[in-house]
């Protein structure tokens, strides 16, 4: 799975935004525990997205140690923007940072200088 450009992005623009269940930061870690594929992103002190149920495409974004875009939490919601140009067909990527996986989960990103776990 992944997410690919259907048409080229220039750096700096917005990708998209995706939409999930608004659930607490407590129910989120609670339901992180539960699950190996976690698609959560705590969105402030208090409140979390979770987009297990979500069919936005956005969901599918996968991690990569050298990411072509990022994400941006604004007004509880999750933004996601070009690093770099990004051409058609290509996979956009994020780094996820820290994760409830607290480093467990082997990456495999294949980027040159890949950390190994996330």
């Amino acid at each position: 799975m992944g997410v690919f450009a259907l048409e080229t992005i220039g750096k700096l623009k917005k990708i998209g935004e995706i939409r999930g269940e608004s659930i607490s930061v407590s129910d989120a870690r609670i339901r992180a525990t539960r699950h190996e594929r976690i698609m959560i992103v705590e969105v402030c002190e208090k409140r979390a997205i979770d987009f297990s149920k979500s069919s936005d495409p956005m969901r599918y974004t996968n991690h990569s140690c050298a990411p072509n875009a990022r994400l941006c939490i604004s007004q509880g919601r999750v933004e996601f923007y070009a690093l770099r140009g990004i051409s058609v067909d290509e996979e956009i990527t994020v780094n996820y940072g820290e994760t409830h996986h607290e480093g467990k989960l082997v990456c495999r990103c294949g980027a040159v200088g890949c950390v190994g776990r996330i």
